[in-house]
């Protein structure tokens, strides 16, 4: 039984330490548009239309759509999409661009209904860029908030860093100790399964996207087959880094700062339902996979913690080590965060709950057969055969 725990808690110490030791040294490579070396315009002034898709998103949509109206940059556009929303908001779309402040800067796209093949935000989004007239397109969500200097700023970085496609992470704006506690193990989970500071090398595989801030060169944007390529992907925005990143263009992630916020999620289970739609999506809608997926989670995250506690002498240093090095990984989160480092202690907590998740996506839409996004229903078998 002691082999058992010394060859487990090697495995959870090398694999820990790896990637702390990876993200120390790639994190730092990775470009901040909110510090001053990047307060400054573009090169050109190049054209920007901004794509804002949304379905009945009538309670937050006003104070983002008036954000955008407010950019300190001149040669852009907004276009907004109301994707068959039930509620106001394209009566609000309408009123804030028929307003002295939209300057008639803001264009609003009604979809009456959804053509067959395509997932509504894709479709709204496809839209949209066909009637853009920007050099590039930045695709966001209703309920994000830019700051006014968040475009000249990624703009300049975007062309002095000769990107066609930036990701600018968000921050998350967090009420809620479960959020908190939620958020903290998806960031974890992120840096464990991700290396963004390989994105810009072009001999890995390794891509980005983000829904609240894709910055894509439209001539890169067509060339890649636009979001018609995309059309039935419920992960759309990872998916469009991939097929840039595949497809040898260059891509860039920076940190923002505040300068792109959302609050992505009502408490502990407001995560949990926001990711339900997603993780059997990005598990391939495969339940095997599924299944080997939440065994490698919990044994990778609660694997150190019970290893700890239940190996004897010696055989519980390994485990010490993953446990040091998961703590590390919190630390460094909390200098890009509001989230403090002791909610490493909730760790075992959040990845139950990750868990759970991954099982409740499977199980609810293989039950389904399908998957329902805003209140439209896919079929698994359609979204299987438009996978990317």
């Amino acid at each position: 039984m002691m082999y058992v725990y010394w060859i487990a808690g090697c495995i959870l110490g090398l694999a820990w330490l790896s990637r702390v030791i990876d993200a120390a040294l790639g994190v730092p490579t990775i470009a901040d548009v909110s510090l001053p070396e990047w307060n400054r315009s573009p090169a050109g002034n190049p054209r920007v239309s901004i794509v804002v898709p949304a379905r009945n998103e009538a309670e937050k949509i006003a104070e983002p759509l008036s954000q955008l109206l407010n950019l300190d940059y001149e040669n852009y556009e907004v276009i907004a999409v109301n994707d068959r929303s039930t509620d106001r908001t394209g009566e609000i779309m309408d009123q804030i661009a028929q307003s002295a402040a939209a300057h008639e800067r803001l264009k609003v796209i009604h979809v009456r209904e959804l053509p067959p093949g395509w997932l509504g935000k894709t479709h709204a989004m496809w839209s949209a860029s066909q009637q853009a007239t920007g050099e590039w397109l930045l695709f966001t969500d209703a309920d994000v908030f830019l700051q006014p200097e968040t475009l000249r700023r990624a703009l300049a970085y975007a062309e002095t860093a000769k990107a066609d496609h930036l990701v600018v992470f968000p921050q998350m704006i967090m009420k809620h100790a479960g959020e908190k506690m939620m958020i903290a193990f998806f960031q974890t989970l992120f840096v464990f399964g991700h290396r963004p500071w390989k994105v810009a090398d072009p001999k890995t595989k390794d891509h980005m996207g983000v829904g609240a801030f894709n910055l894509v060169r439209r001539s890169v944007y067509d060339a890649v087959g636009t979001y018609e390529a995309l059309r039935l992907e419920v992960v759309d925005d990872m998916k469009l880094g991939k097929v840039i990143k595949n497809a040898g263009y260059a891509q860039r992630v920076a940190f923002g700062g505040g300068l792109v916020s959302i609050h992505w999620a009502q408490g502990t289970f407001g995560v949990v339902n926001n990711l339900t739609k997603n993780f059997f999506a990005i598990l391939s809608f495969q339940w095997w996979r599924a299944l080997l997926s939440c065994f490698v989670l919990l044994f990778l995250n609660l694997g150190p913690f019970l290893g700890v506690w239940l190996a004897h002498g010696w055989a519980k240093l390994p485990y010490g080590i993953a446990l040091l090095c998961m703590f590390g990984i919190y630390g460094g989160m909390s200098m890009k965060s509001s989230i403090p480092p002791y909610y490493f202690v909730l760790h075992p907590i959040s990845t139950m709950l990750f868990a759970y998740t991954v099982l409740r996506s499977t199980a609810l839409t293989l039950g389904r057969g399908g998957v329902v996004w805003r209140g439209t229903f896919y079929p698994l078998e359609e979204l299987k055969r438009g996978m990317v």
